[in-house]
């Protein structure tokens, strides 16, 4: 049953390894936007001089250089243009006419978009970042526990960032606009998720905000399990509620993409 899945998922990661001179450039730029991020954030801790921040530099550091490294699992503005146009001219009907439902389908699509991405560029910035000088340093995690919760919640992360990314496609069969849509999920999710501050960086009134959403799980959550700033306690509790969440996602997901296409008319011949 999934077999068609399967085989779209192998031949989008194919086609995505393909383009490396787009990687190749892409790293620079995360390099650049990780010292950006980095410098600001040394600025920042070098003028507290009240209560320690919730979160050391060296930790702040980690996240700014595996958001860096990771961000094709974890932005919300990447997108496939494909699906857009599908949706706006009317060829959702070719879609309508595959044997297999187009939810598993799409899903199958984002998911290798992400994955052949995140390959081409996570390595070397780990790698790179790793052999920097002080303060600019990639440490590793404190034990093998807090590396294996990490790669563990990085991945759940990543299933659910692209759940939410079909809440997204969806959404324009209402508003028929993929940029309205894209901007709105994009500009509040990314910020709430942390990536533009650290959660715990944030006002307490808004951490609790943070923490009623599920855009946390899929950015916060897994790097502060490898900075350790999570315990490894909260971080096996916080693997439940990652699963909880992507449950509760995909059911909806699948409801709204069924209301959806029983509204859709497609005109011509």
């Amino acid at each position: 049953m999934i077999k068609p899945y399967y085989a779209v998922l192998r031949l989008r990661l194919s086609n995505g390894l393909q383009y490396r001179a787009a990687a190749y450039a892409g790293i620079g730029t995360q390099f650049f936007f990780g010292f950006i991020f980095i410098m600001v954030f040394e600025a920042f801790y070098a003028q507290t001089s009240t209560a320690a921040p919730q979160m050391s530099l060296s930790e702040v550091v980690a996240y700014c250089w595996l958001k860096q490294a990771f961000l094709a699992f974890i932005v919300l503005w990447l997108r496939d243009n494909e699906l857009f146009q599908l949706i706006t001219s009317g060829n959702i009907a070719y879609e309508l006419c595959r044997p297999s439902g187009i939810y598993g389908l799409w899903y199958a699509k984002l998911l290798a978009q992400r994955l052949s991405s995140a390959l081409l560029r996570c390595l070397p910035i780990l790698l790179v970042s790793f052999f920097l000088p002080q303060p600019y340093r990639l440490e590793l995690p404190p034990d093998f526990a807090a590396f294996f919760l990490f790669v563990c919640s990085l991945i759940i992360g990543l299933f659910l960032i692209v759940t939410i990314s079909m809440l997204i496609y969806i959404s324009v069969f209402i508003t028929m606009s993929p940029a309205g849509s894209l901007l709105m999920f994009s500009v509040f999710g990314e910020f709430f998720a942390g990536m533009i501050i650290p959660v715990p960086l944030m006002p307490d009134w808004m951490q609790r905000i943070v923490y009623a959403l599920p855009f946390h799980w899929t950015v916060d959550f897994p790097f502060r399990v490898y900075t350790g700033n999570i315990s490894t306690l909260d971080a096996g509790a916080g693997l439940l509620f990652q699963l909880l969440w992507l449950a509760a996602l995909i059911f909806l997901g699948k409801i709204a993409m069924n209301k959806a296409l029983r509204r859709v008319v497609v005109q011509g011949g």
